[in-house]
């Protein structure tokens, strides 16, 4: 067993007293630490050029640093980037790095992140909720992912792209690892560390009523909501255990979330062909947009295979587009991105069959 504390693990406050009380090293070693793990993305204390050859020893007899490990990297034509990630129990989880292009022309890069082992949502529509749940993540795995995607980009990119956005869009659901989702927030935000603003950082959730209020209070990201159908009954369909918070509740607790001056919420809304792109759906949509200040993503559903579910035609999803704006709905179709490595929303699920091998 290890006795030894990782400190990738540790908030700012969680550091300094191991820093003072563990070590019994004076508190300005706790900055010194903190840049080296989160600024300068270190992983070996003996990097730590001015931290003293005794310090670092006493580090190494009492303290280490993980984060998970690449098992194997992805790479899609339109330049998605998906991670296998191996965690310290040996467990799979998969974050992924969307490119984008800055307007002085820059290289910069979304970063989709991972809450859970698993999920425990069960969405028929999402290749992870099929996968049931195993655990939640801690902080050193949920931020290990960018620690993870920085070196990759520093090692293979020379032009060194930027992760300019991070969401919290990728495996389980944010809301029900609520301790750890604010101990990352609050860790990405510090100003000696990765120092990420909040209009940087998305967290999304399909409606979970505990810590929604929470979440918004803390002024510490921005909200995107899962909606995904219009009515009741059609989310009970393809989101049976969110749905379990009724439509009409979640909307009211969103009418009342504390939002920043300028900002909306992002609804998130799957097309699926032929199930919630009808018209009807449309007049409905509008309906719910007319009471929040929110924007509304449309995404067309990624075929997966064994699924009940398929795209919707271009010619439908143009449609249902110009229903919304013919309402003054602000609805934007979302590209996909990944699609032919199994990296576009709904389709993370971790290549479980790569754990079961290696343990042959």
């Amino acid at each position: 067993m290890n006795t030894k504390t990782n400190l990738n693990s540790l908030d700012f406050q969680e550091l300094e007293n191991f820093v003072t009380k563990k070590l019994n090293l004076p508190k300005y070693r706790t900055v010194q630490l903190w840049n080296w793990i989160w600024a300068k993305n270190c992983t070996d204390f003996e990097e730590m050029t001015d931290v003293s050859k005794d310090t670092r020893r006493l580090l190494r007899e009492k303290a280490y640093l993980f984060r998970p490990a690449v098992e194997k990297v992805s790479k899609s034509k339109d330049g998605t980037v998906k991670f296998l990630l191996r965690l310290e129990d040996g467990e799979l989880i998969e974050t992924v790095l969307i490119p984008s292009v800055a307007k002085d022309g820059g290289g910069r890069v979304t970063q989709c992140l991972s809450t859970q082992v698993g999920c425990a949502m069960g969405c028929t529509f999402c290749s992870t909720g099929k996968l049931g749940f195993t655990r939640n993540m801690n902080m050193a795995e949920i931020l290990g992912q960018v620690q993870a995607a920085r070196h990759y980009l520093q090692d293979t990119r020379p032009e060194h792209p930027i992760i300019r956005n991070l969401v919290f869009m990728g495996m389980g659901e944010p809301l029900l690892n609520f301790d750890n989702l604010m101990k990352s927030l609050k860790t990405l935000h510090h100003p000696k560390g990765l120092a990420f603003s909040v209009r940087r950082i998305t967290v999304s959730t399909c409606g979970i009523q505990k810590g929604l209020k929470e979440l918004g209070d803390s002024n510490l990201a921005y909200l995107a909501v899962s909606l995904h159908a219009p009515t009741q009954e059609k989310r009970a369909m393809l989101m049976p255990k969110a749905a379990k918070w009724q439509l009409e509740d979640l909307l009211a607790a969103l009418e009342t979330y504390n939002l920043h001056t300028r900002e909306r919420m992002t609804l998130e809304y799957l097309v699926l062909g032929g199930v919630n792109d009808t018209a009807e759906d449309a007049r409905e949509l509008v309906k719910i947009c007319s009471r929040l200040k929110a924007k509304l993503n449309l995404i067309p559903y990624n075929d997966t295979p064994g699924s009940p579910y398929k795209a919707p035609t271009p010619e439908n999803l143009l449609a249902f587009e110009k229903a919304l704006w013919a309402k003054n709905v602000t609805a934007i179709i979302r590209k996909s991105k990944g699609q032919d490595i199994e990296a576009a929303c709904g389709q993370l699920r971790a290549e479980y069959e790569l754990q079961q091998n290696s343990a042959q």
